[in-house]
């Protein structure tokens, strides 16, 4: 099962946000135990809301559940020093900072490596660990501007968008794990661990793969064509009389049955709708043609009659629409985690075999410092060099000073 998959795995995670948490997530929800370490006034995605789940934004609930929580304050000595000994036997450390910044704290790959060589050690940051750019911070928006996302995003008429969604820090999340996962395959041979560069720039050209593919082939710029592929037509949205639909309806004689079902068989043979590359060309006047078409019968009527001759149609849902979506219920994806004070907690659950994975319930996300004193009884650390570093406030807990 894969909520058992990477079960003896130990992560150390010192991310904030978005990428590098999603990331130890995955991990998590796949059985490895990952120690999230914060600094002692939390990770900053604490506080990015709305909306609120307690004290805590939903974000920081939903990328951080299945996790251990440690509050350790790296600007001390003893800080550093007890995330050298954590490392010292860690499978895998994943870190978010600006570059050189763990290497100045006394916790780059080289001094780790050296006391753990299988130690895999990926560095999340916003533009690489290298460069002209390693230097600049960035967040999801910045790079969905500088990887050319946001010019593709919108109408002809309207501003430069972005995805409201974080995509690119949730990708980088996951081209990380998959990194991750990569390289524990590669250390079962060599038994070598190694420094992973992913970087939130590179996730962004990645996932812009066909756009970015068709410039460097024929160097035109695309446009902001808003619900329109820009590769096939009709591939788009259309108003009706009480909503929008999506329709897709460019191959497998598609076309064809659109124009029976719409009363145009005449446009069948148009030489301007011919194939989905002409229809492409001739995007705005197919438009035009099919629009109030579309407009004279609510939604419903021409999902039920489009798909009744296999044309490829959905509503536009919104997030109502998600919550009472049949499918999204059948396949498990809204998974619950259980809080003692905060009661059920409801976050999108693990994608692959979801609905076994998330039948297994899913632990919450920690409070700050939660788990500190378990976490470092289980490196050995004795009960009174614990109570020590809690007095000193180089740990920190929530909860009273017990350790076994």
């Amino acid at each position: 099962m894969m909520r058992h998959a990477l079960d003896g795995l130990t992560v150390l995670d010192f991310t904030h946000i978005g990428a590098g948490p999603t990331c130890t997530m995955l991990l998590a929800d796949m059985g490895a135990r990952v120690i999230k370490v914060e600094p002692p006034q939390g990770e900053l995605g604490r506080q990015l809301g709305p909306a609120w789940i307690g004290d805590d934004s939903a974000l920081y609930h939903a990328f951080n559940r299945n996790k251990l929580g440690l509050s350790l304050d790296l600007k001390t000595p003893q800080g550093v020093e007890v995330a050298r000994t954590l490392a010292r036997t860690a499978d895998v450390l994943v870190e978010s900072m600006r570059p050189g910044v763990m290497r100045r704290i006394g916790l780059g790959y080289d001094v780790l490596s050296a006391d753990n060589p299988g130690l895999v050690y990926a560095s999340i940051s916003a533009y690489g660990q290298d460069g002209p750019y390693a230097e600049r911070p960035g967040v999801d928006g910045i790079i969905q501007a500088d990887s050319g996302l946001m010019s593709i995003i919108g109408t002809p008429a309207s501003e430069p968008c972005k995805v409201q969604a974080p995509v690119v820090d949730v990708f980088t999340g996951y081209v990380a794990a998959l990194g991750i996962l990569a390289k524990m395959m590669e250390r079962r041979r060599d038994g070598k661990g190694g420094q992973l560069d992913i970087n939130l720039l590179n996730a962004a050209l990645a996932l812009q793969q066909p756009s970015i593919a068709g410039y460097l082939a024929d160097g035109v710029l695309p446009k902001r064509q808003g619900s329109a592929a820009p590769y096939s037509a009709p591939n788009e949205a259309f108003e009706t009389a009480d909503g929008w639909i999506m329709v897709a309806a460019y191959n497998g004689g598609r076309w064809d049955r659109l124009c029976e079902v719409l009363g145009r068989v005449d446009l069948i043979h148009d030489q301007r709708f011919e194939t989905s590359a002409t229809r492409v060309a001739n995007r705005e006047a197919m438009r035009d043609t099919l629009g109030p078409l579309f407009k004279a019968q609510p939604s419903e009527h021409w999902l039920a009659v489009l798909r009744k001759v296999d044309v490829l149609c959905t509503r536009v849902a919104d997030y109502a629409d998600l919550v009472g979506h049949p499918q999204v219920a059948a396949n498990g994806m809204i998974a619950g985690m259980s809080h003692p004070a905060l009661g059920t907690i409801r976050v999108p659950g693990f994608p692959i075999n979801s609905r076994e994975s998330n039948a297994v319930p899913h632990a919450p996300a920690p409070a700050l410092g939660e788990h500190s004193a378990d976490i470092l009884a289980s490196f050995g650390f004795s009960r009174g060099a614990i109570a020590e570093l809690l007095d000193r406030k180089v740990i920190g807990s929530q909860y009273p000073r017990t350790a076994p």
